[in-house]
């Protein structure tokens, strides 16, 4: 039985270092031959304390007149700006980063090490997507997929009432993040539990409340949105990253720390890439790790998703890259596998498989 339908995840998923060049423009090409023109780009400025920033085909993020951004790590009314030029355009295997462009954060900034992290959506450029009207208490979205991918981005219209979506997706998601336009909304993240959610721009647990996800699991077409503002204000625009999991390419699951230097080891089915991982029950940030600023085990170099804070090599979420998952490496320090019992969960994406569709096992790199 072939394990992977994905050969090659650099088609669909890549991360991408640069140096900013400030006041001139900067084409950044991806590794490889994959072609890859992604459909979501989430920058940040290693060396500086300045937000993330994300961008997307489906809110245009190659549109000259628009260019729209939002921010991982703020929930305030800036969270969504069109830049005057916009900030960045796809090429055939990348992406140009104007000048002087920012948005609360920053995507070229002069002499510091950016980074790009991209997943390929369903088409290139801006206004490619599947458009369905609102439909009594289901709201209208404009909606760009990725099956063989697992991914889409959502742009819907909240009712105030509870509704579904259409994902377009072959499988139930396993991982949401939701935000709003440009106001104050948290983000909204869906890990696994309908009754639960998290927020991304903030450390805080998780928290039960039937009021985002209507206490529904997604099925294999559509999600649950109710009646709270962060997900489903009436007349609001939402944007929603969808991503459901592709066996031998991306993973979204748990793991139980045990306070140990010597932490567990979370099988994936493939050397992972990139990984963000959370604690559940406590106050802990949203930590970022790609192989592409780890090349070489123990992997330190880590981003925090809640924080414009610039990268950190504290040692308190050191991990371990291997052929099929990821082994954690701390557990001394007040973060990352410190208290027995704390559950983390995790999103992670491949560097390749460790068997090939064809059931050959490959030699991770």
């Amino acid at each position: 039985m072939a394990y992977t339908t994905i050969d090659d995840p650099s088609a669909y998923f890549q991360t991408a270092i640069y140096e900013g060049t400030g006041a001139t423009r900067k084409t950044v090409t991806n590794d490889g031959n994959s072609d890859l023109q992604a459909g979501l780009f989430w920058f940040k400025d290693r060396d500086a304390a300045v937000p993330h920033v994300i961008a997307d085909t489906n809110r245009g993020a190659n549109n000259a007149d628009g260019g729209y951004t939002i921010v991982s790590n703020t929930s305030s009314t800036a969270t969504e700006i069109a830049e005057a030029k916009g900030i960045m355009t796809q090429t055939s295997n990348g992406f140009t980063v104007e000048e002087n462009q920012s948005a609360a954060g920053n995507v070229n900034g002069d002499g510091n090490s950016m980074v790009c992290w991209q997943w390929k959506g369903s088409g290139q450029g801006t206004g490619v997507g599947t458009d369905v009207a609102e439909s009594g208490n289901n709201p209208g979205f404009k909606r760009q997929t990725n099956a063989t991918a697992g991914f889409s981005t959502i742009l819907y219209t909240g009712t105030g009432a509870v509704g579904t979506i259409a994902h377009g997706l072959n499988s139930a998601p396993k991982f949401m993040m939701i935000k709003s336009g440009p106001t104050t909304d948290p983000w909204a993240v869906y890990y696994g539990d309908a009754t639960d959610y998290l927020v991304l721009n903030t450390t805080a647990a998780t928290v039960d409340s039937a009021a985002w996800w209507n206490d529904t699991a997604p099925t294999s077409s559509v999600f649950t949105v109710a009646t709270d503002h962060s997900v489903n204000e009436n007349a609001k625009t939402y944007i929603a990253y969808v991503w459901a999991e592709v066996q031998g390419y991306s993973k979204f699951g748990s793991y139980i720390a045990n306070a140990n230097i010597d932490g567990p080891f979370i099988y994936c089915g493939f050397k992972p890439a990139w990984i963000l991982r959370k604690a559940l029950p406590r106050n802990e940030p949203w930590m970022l790790i790609d192989n592409k600023r780890n090349p070489i085990n123990v992997a330190a170099s880590n981003l925090d998703a809640s924080s414009s804070g610039a990268e950190s090599t504290t040692g308190d979420y050191n991990i371990d890259f291997v052929s099929n998952g990821f082994k954690v490496k701390s557990g001394t320090t007040s973060y990352g596998n410190h208290t027995v019992s704390n559950k983390y969960i995790y999103m992670a994406f491949a560097e390749n498989p460790f068997v090939t569709s064809t059931g050959i096992p490959t030699t991770a790199r």
